[in-house]
């Protein structure tokens, strides 16, 4: 259900640099006199554990000095990196490259162990930002190894998070990315076989990968908890609540965003008629709005907020300068810094 709404808000980039915006009163009912409109989901945007991985970085910066190493991008977001890397980061692709005795930031995706063993070995001062989520999923797989359980995890080949996961036990873990991948799958004994997910897929796809896995292996087990992340599913049930009513979805988010990438997706399948992913407002072709009078506009977990502001001012003048914000959940989930940053001067910025 649409309802009206009023509201302020403060968006936060990955400058740190606050911006205000107050989104008009709209409903559904009552369009726009030219029948344009922007249905604006909430939730969307920074989740809790990359607000952590970049705050981390920055803290990092403000303590240590640049340059700053990261492993992997912190996140998936081209403009996120961009900004940390004008101010001094710098990204690899793996520990080798990054000089002994040199401070280094694992990304929220997670890594192996043989990537912290590397860094020991290179006498490397490490910080971890993985998000605490992907941690939860790590645990599972160690716990499920010491119980001599084969290990089936759902998620994407050649993701960071997968590699990650998957390096806890890589003697237990099967990938299960395709369904011709469920018919690859082999294991020891048919009880004693426990499903896993990385964090950021589509709940519905994920879960008919289930249903798949268990027609061949009915005792299946699930994961204790749910893998999927809290805000990973909050943003596709915030897209599926609006998709039906919009002509067009924008998502903004990168192409290497996992979680951005399924928002189009879900939005396609839930009713869109049309649904394309952009880094920045300039990326939007001018075709896509042709006759086009619904926008639903919506972002990744790793999309500083100023990116949709931008949209919203990119679709303003262009006349759907009636915007209404679709909340289907609030969150209030944050996460502590890592022990090595848990320091109150360097958190308020006095050095």
């Amino acid at each position: 259900m649409l309802g009206a709404c009023r509201s302020s808000h403060k968006i936060v980039d990955s400058k740190r640099g606050e911006v205000s915006r107050t989104l008009g009163p709209m409903s559904a009912s009552s369009p726009a006199p030219n029948g344009k409109r922007v249905l604006l989901a909430n939730p969307r945007g920074y989740c809790a554990g990359v607000d952590r991985a970049v705050v981390t970085v920055e803290k990092a910066l403000e303590k240590y000095g640049a340059p700053v190493y990261v492993r992997k991008e912190i996140v998936h977001n081209k403009h996120v990196v961009d900004t940390l890397r004008e101010r001094g980061v710098i990204f690899v692709d793996e520990t080798s490259e990054v000089p002994e005795g040199a401070l280094v930031v694992f990304s929220a995706h997670g890594v192996s162990p043989a990537v912290h063993e590397e860094a020991a070995q290179r006498n490397l001062q490490t910080i971890d930002a993985t998000c605490p989520l992907v941690t939860k999923v790590h645990k599972e797989v160690n716990r499920f190894a010491r119980d001599d359980y084969d290990i089936l995890l759902i998620g994407h080949e050649g993701h960071e998070e997968v590699e990650g996961t998957a390096g806890e036990a890589p003697d237990r873990v099967q990938l299960v990315d395709t369904p011709d991948d469920v018919d690859k799958v082999t294991v020891r004994d048919p009880s004693k076989v426990v499903w896993l997910s990385q964090t950021t897929l589509s709940v519905d796809e994920t879960m008919e990968r289930v249903g798949q896995l268990k027609e061949r292996f009915p005792e299946l087990a699930d994961p204790p908890s749910d893998d999927i992340c809290y805000a990973t599913s909050n943003r596709q049930f915030a897209v599926k609540a609006m998709a039906a009513e919009c002509d067009l979805v924008l998502v903004v988010g990168s192409e290497n965003s996992s979680n951005s990438k399924r928002l189009v997706e879900v939005a396609l399948q839930a009713g869109a008629k049309d649904a394309h992913l952009i880094d920045y407002a300039s990326e939007v072709d001018e075709e896509w709005l042709r006759d086009v009078e619904t926008v639903g506009v919506t972002s990744g977990a790793s999309v500083p907020d100023v990116l949709v502001f931008e949209l919203l001012d990119y679709l303003a003048e262009r006349g759907w300068e009636d915007v209404q914000e679709v909340t289907t959940a609030n969150e209030k989930i944050t996460f502590a810094l890592p022990r090595e940053l848990r320091d109150e001067k360097i958190r308020s910025g006095v050095r």
